[in-house]
């Protein structure tokens, strides 16, 4: 008979502690008694899905559940601390399955369950802006893009009920955490192929000056009147958007979520933010005017790799004062969300290319690693301080490496993007890591149930989680059981 472990997830992150997750406490009241035996029997005879009921995470609920649980209850099996497993559920990618069908949403959310998630992150807050659940200043979505073959058609939503309230009702009743998962930036979006436009900045001219202003190589430019980017990212310095993201926020946190992660907290590329609002921000940072702006700052169209050696006068404290920005805004968004309901888990996903994501203004590594000492080319010794891993509950971290390259110690492979985040870290935020099994480089044509497999083993043992992007991938090549048997292998390393 198979030894019985019992799962729990102890995340404990400088003043906050987050919710723990044992397995065998089945129903998650914080107990493990009777209830908890009953309900595996159920879900043996076909009464219940509760995906926690699969104790072994073997894809089967039978005697040997029921038995690990008996013995549970009788005190003569051990506690093994395990890790988590997140899948991100796209909004738009996933709309067309999801938007009329709470069945469909079941359906799914069952096989990710079976398959060893643990975690979902549902999407509310797509590129366009809007929102999947009641939000008191953001429009509702009705109608997203999605890609059916060789060509991007628009899913024009029927149903009224609340999305994001299906997801928590079906994905707690199956067992799963459910997180938020919000784009955070992003006020609008001019689809490709003449598709029309979506979202608050397209909605009302006055929230123009919302909009990020690009340092191009033709000069100072809105980024409404600039074809190349069609995501319409907001200033994140303006203090008008940062309070209308926070009463999003602060809706948000009403709903019984599990977590809610920020997407998209950054600034659109390497030449934004250039708006006279930015500018006295800037200098109100430095202490003193600056002359020449924008070249002492950032030449135009300046290329954010490599960076010159001959840097602008005020390049680094530049970059400073953006990763500033965000990390101030990081803090409110936290605090606001606690403030409502301090048992939702407050996380971030960051890509996990550190080297270079100080072209999107934000500092994800903990304040305790220096920076300037690592990258002194475009980080001064002020960069440090706006780290934000303690100011987290938990971190994803997508580490998108290719399918020729998911094991390895050093950025692009995926376990080298998880070690190297070890270090990054320094312990103040747990973290999960893992692949976008949809990208470019060797997923898009699926076929790769093997590589997804390995990522588990190169990502979860160098992290304290596992993350897979996304769903809708997991479903077009039919990953569950790859997911399984990854997940599988990690707990029978553990003893199971």
């Amino acid at each position: 008979m198979k030894r019985f472990v019992v799962i729990s997830l102890l995340l404990a992150v400088a003043s906050f502690t987050a919710r723990s997750l044992t397995w065998g406490d089945v129903n998650q009241d914080g107990a493990i008694d009777i209830s908890d035996v009953n309900i595996v029997i159920n879900v043996m005879l076909g009464k219940s899905s509760n995906v926690n009921a699969d104790l072994y995470r073997d894809g089967k609920v039978d005697v040997s559940d029921v038995n690990a649980m008996i013995n549970l209850l009788l005190g003569k099996q051990a506690i093994v601390e395990v890790k988590p497993r997140y899948m991100w559920i796209d909004a738009s990618a996933n709309f067309p399955v999801f938007a009329d069908s709470k069945e469909n949403i079941r359906r799914d959310l069952l096989r990710a369950g079976k398959a060893g998630i643990t975690d979902v992150v549902v999407d509310v807050r797509p590129t366009e802006g809007d929102v999947l659940f009641e939000c008191s200043v953001i429009d509702k979505v009705t109608k997203l893009p999605y890609w059916d073959g060789p060509y991007y058609r628009m899913y024009n939503r029927q149903a009224t009920w609340d999305y994001l309230q299906a997801f928590i009702d079906i994905g707690h009743e199956l067992g799963l955490r459910v997180h938020a998962g919000v784009n955070t930036m992003v006020g609008g979006y001019e689809y490709y192929y003449g598709m029309g436009k979506q979202g608050v900045v397209f909605r009302d001219a006055s929230k123009r000056d919302w909009v990020t202003v690009l340092n191009t190589s033709d000069g100072l430019v809105n980024a409404m009147d600039d074809t190349d980017h069609h995501a319409k990212f907001f200033n994140p310095a303006n203090d008008e958007v940062q309070q209308y993201l926070l009463t999003m926020l602060a809706d948000l946190a009403q709903y019984d979520l599990d977590g809610v992660v920020l997407d998209r907290c950054r600034y659109d590329e390497f030449l934004s933010d250039f708006s006279e609002d930015s500018k006295a921000k800037f200098e109100q940072y430095l202490g003193h005017a600056v002359n020449n702006w924008p070249a002492s700052v950032m030449t135009p169209g300046m290329a954010v790799s490599p960076i010159p050696y001959n840097t602008p006068t005020y390049f680094k404290q530049w970059m400073a004062f953006r990763a500033k920005v965000i990390h101030d805004f990081v803090v409110r968004a936290r605090d606001t969300i606690k403030v409502v309901n301090p048992n939702i888990q407050f996380a971030l996903y960051v890509g996990a290319w550190y080297s270079t994501y100080y072209d999107v203004g934000v500092n994800w590594a903990s304040n305790k690693y220096n920076t300037a000492a690592h990258y002194p080319r475009w980080a001064n010794s002020d960069y440090k301080n706006y780290g934000l891993a303690q100011d987290l509950d938990f971190l994803l971290l997508g580490a998108y490496a290719g399918t020729e390259s998911i094991y390895g110690t050093t950025e692009w492979t995926c376990e080298g993007f998880c070690r190297q985040a070890q270090t990054l870290l320094a312990g103040d935020v747990p973290f999960a890591g893992g692949p976008d099994v949809g990208n470019p480089t060797g997923w898009p044509d699926g076929g790769q149930g093997v590589a997804v497999t390995q990522t588990i083993d190169a990502c979860i043992n160098h992290a304290d989680g596992y993350f897979i992007f996304d769903m809708v991938h997991v479903r077009q090549f039919d990953y569950w059981d790859d997911i399984r048997q990854g997940v599988k292998d990690y707990l029978d390393s553990l003893g199971f």
